[in-house]
């Protein structure tokens, strides 16, 4: 198949893609979006596990800068 076919059958494609919009289900969406944004609420992490995560990692730094 020649170039000008390949591109022409490309072009098809694209225009199918950018024209053609399917039936959204909105409520779906919501109910999808809904249970995204209940579970982002809750946190694995409290203050307190990063803040002992943080300065296990701190130390980790200070001790590469007395190498120097």
């Amino acid at each position: 198949m020649g170039r000008g076919r390949q591109k022409a059958k490309a072009t098809k494609v694209a225009r199918k893609l950018k024209y053609y919009s399917p039936e959204t289900d909105y409520a779906a969406l919501e109910r999808e979006l809904a249970a995204t944004s209940a579970r982002s609420g809750s946190s694995s992490y409290d203050d307190e596990d990063y803040s002992d995560l943080a300065a296990k990692y701190n130390d980790d730094f200070d001790d590469e800068d007395d190498l120097e």
